[in-house]
């Protein structure tokens, strides 16, 4: 995650791998929250997003969230074989600890979040998006992408004091979409989402070039 406007997974440069950090942040963080909230007579059943850093003294916990987070849920929901239905089920029926660990895909993802003008300060709002197809996927499609909406809303040009009925994707908030890309290689990955966003039009539009650039 990178403020909001972009994320990869995996990440190949966790020490001790995947596992081991999950793990890790399970035993350390996660379980040991979840224990003191039912000690304190407030016992959580839902999602807990851990929002963490990996810093040379170990992992230390920025925030939590108790909702998927945004933009990283983007590129690790993409990755999972495992039916999230089932898990979710479990969560809110408390039989998750009947369930084996969720598989993922050993291919990789990318997500390039276009903002609006002014983000993450005062922004500009209410200016169209080109390069959108009537479905709010790309209108030239790139393989491996999908476009995943955050602020936007479809307005037709008459709404906009405009003559003629054709509708069109009207940028409503900061961050305005996320522009997912899944490849064998974070090379591919990366390559395939600047495409994309590449193809969007936003006055005053702005993304970060550098997403996923150290493992690409």
């Amino acid at each position: 995650n990178t403020g909001g406007m972009g994320a990869y997974s995996p990440l190949p440069w966790l020490p001790g791998g995947v596992d081991e950090f999950v793990r890790e942040v399970t035993e350390t963080v996660a379980l040991p929250t979840v224990r003191q909230l039912e000690v304190e007579g407030t016992p959580f059943i839902g999602l807990l997003y851990c929002g963490l850093i990996v810093t040379a003294q170990g992992i230390r916990v920025i925030e939590f969230n108790a909702r998927f987070g945004d933009p990283e849920t983007q590129v690790v929901l993409p990755r999972m074989q495992s039916d999230l239905s089932e898990y979710l089920m479990a969560a809110a029926s408390g039989t998750l600890s009947t369930k084996p660990n969720p598989e993922f895909s050993d291919d990789v993802a990318v997500v390039v979040v276009l903002a609006s003008e002014g983000y993450p300060g005062e922004v500009v709002t209410g200016r169209p998006i080109a390069g959108l197809a009537a479905s709010g996927e790309l209108a030239d499609q790139v393989t491996g992408v999908q476009v995943v909406h955050a602020a936007t809303e479809v307005r037709s040009r008459e709404e906009s004091g405009e003559r003629g009925a054709r509708s069109e994707w009207i940028a409503t908030g900061g961050r305005v979409l996320g522009v997912v890309a899944r490849g064998e290689t974070f090379a591919q990955a990366r390559a395939r989402a600047y495409t994309g966003i590449g193809q969007l039009d936003l006055e005053g539009g702005q993304h970060r070039t550098d997403i996923a650039e150290r493992v690409a």
